[in-house]
């Protein structure tokens, strides 16, 4: 059957069933067992970076706060729960009054993170909270992953900006989250309209191949172009032979002719020769945007060739090879019982592979130098040291329910740039390397 046939919005009106079933059978479970309601703190880590990463870029945090609003089990999702026998009518009882009350905090996004930092940390008790353990590991983990691959891209392009054009080689869903982690790792726009016109990013394009091969000479192409959008468009100058193109351009645009995009052939000889013969017609303002399969090696390989701008999709939108960043969501600490005033216990999986965590609620601070440079990143429970108390990083996010850090986008883009510069300058180098600064633990008290 085709799906369209199902009638799914585009849109999905709840979060509720963005999660696996057997969070459901254990609340089931807990629920009969009495201990449903002991209160319980979850935490979000990575226990390493991908492979030849300096550092993590937080990203999602406001998609997770959408989320967890939207996270209602609405009359369809209760009887699709119903129907298929997956929990109980107790269970199904319970759910359908569900509502989030507790509360979150987290790493305000844009910031970095490293291998241990706790991203997120969840309190409540233990039902409403392991509900919200897909939703929210889906979107962090997705959004962080593109977010650091574009931040590489951003410092591999020395301030030449960079468009967002990866929406057709993913979900179409997943291209909106995708545009939106892009910006808050250091993209300028995006091709994507849906993430324009949700989030505010700008939007940029103009023409494909498509358009070139529509009409019968390139000549009529560009005319066509020129004539709807105006001198300083940017005009595909591959479609058939580059030289050429370039002339054609400037003659039909002229000297004040926007840009030229090239998509194919050796971006750097290419562009190279397209700036000179630019320059030589008079268009010495007309800029050169490369496109093709770019990632930030080959963003940093372009670093001497004249070019103005860079146009990414599939690798921005795969993670650049890491299209997650593994984090978890794991229970360190609980009540020893229902009672409200019982003391938090810490707690953790022992595993005899790379599986351990540390147990006990957690704060996280980021230790400087005397130059300001960050040189670890502290994380501990029990009282934080003095030295350290100004230098905390996780933020209220959710209180007793309620949203209290809704930030504009722009805003979160700001803090990653300013993140960035608190690392050491070998944490944008794209050489292989471990964490650009370690983590310290001070496990010196209970939950």
């Amino acid at each position: 059957m085709n799906t369209a046939d199902l009638g799914l919005p585009v849109d999905v009106p709840s979060t509720a069933l963005f999660t696996d079933h057997y969070e459901l059978t254990m609340l089931q479970a807990a629920l009969k067992a009495g201990t449903a309601d002991r209160r319980s703190v979850f935490e979000v880590f990575t226990r390493r970076l991908p492979e030849g990463r300096r550092y993590g870029v937080v990203a999602g945090t406001g998609r997770v706060l959408d989320a967890v609003e939207n996270f209602r089990f609405n009359a369809g999702e209760l009887g699709f729960l119903r129907e298929r026998g997956i929990i109980d009518e107790p269970t199904l009882e319970w759910l359908a009054a569900y509502r989030f009350s507790g509360d979150i905090w987290g790493y305000p996004e844009g910031e970095v993170y490293f291998p241990g930092s706790p991203i997120l940390r969840v309190e409540g008790s233990f039902a409403e909270c392991v509900l919200l353990e897909t939703v929210i590991l889906s979107i962090l983990n997705h959004d962080s992953a593109i977010a650091a691959a574009a931040s590489r891209m951003t410092s591999a392009a020395g301030g030449r900006p960079l468009i967002e054009m990866g929406a057709r080689r993913t979900h179409e869903l997943a291209a909106v989250a995708a545009s939106r982690a892009a910006y808050v790792g250091g993209f300028a726009t995006t091709s994507d309209l849906a993430a324009g016109f949700r989030y505010g990013i700008p939007t940029v394009g103009t023409s494909a191949h498509a358009f070139t091969l529509l009409h019968d000479t390139e000549r009529d192409a560009f005319r066509a172009q020129v004539d709807s959008l105006g001198e300083g468009t940017t005009l595909l100058v591959d479609t058939y032979d580059v030289t050429e193109a370039v002339r054609l351009a400037v003659e039909i645009a002229g000297p004040g002719l926007g840009a030229v995009r090239i998509d194919s052939g050796d971006l750097l000889l290419v562009a190279h020769r397209v700036r000179g013969q630019l320059d030589e017609l008079g268009a010495t303002e007309t800029k050169i945007v490369v496109t093709s399969d770019l990632d930030e090696y080959a963003i940093a390989s372009l670093a001497a060739a004249p070019v103005d701008a860079y146009g990414v999709g599939t690798q921005l939108v795969t993670g650049s090879g890491h299209p997650t960043c593994s984090m978890v969501y794991k229970l360190v600490a609980r009540a020893e019982s229902t009672d409200p005033k019982a003391p938090l216990l810490p707690v953790a999986k022992k595993s005899m592979g790379a599986k351990t965590s540390v147990g006990g609620r957690k704060w996280a601070a980021r230790r400087r130098d005397d130059q300001g440079a960050a040189e670890a990143e502290v994380i501990g429970t029990g009282p934080v040291p003095a030295e350290l108390v100004d230098r905390q990083l996780l933020a209220e996010l959710v209180k007793g329910g309620t949203v209290v850090a809704r930030e504009p986008l722009d805003a979160v883009r700001e803090r990653h740039i300013e993140a960035l510069g608190g690392l050491p300058l070998s944490a944008t180098q794209l050489s292989r390397g471990e964490a650009v600064i370690p983590t310290e633990y001070l496990v010196n008290a209970p939950a």
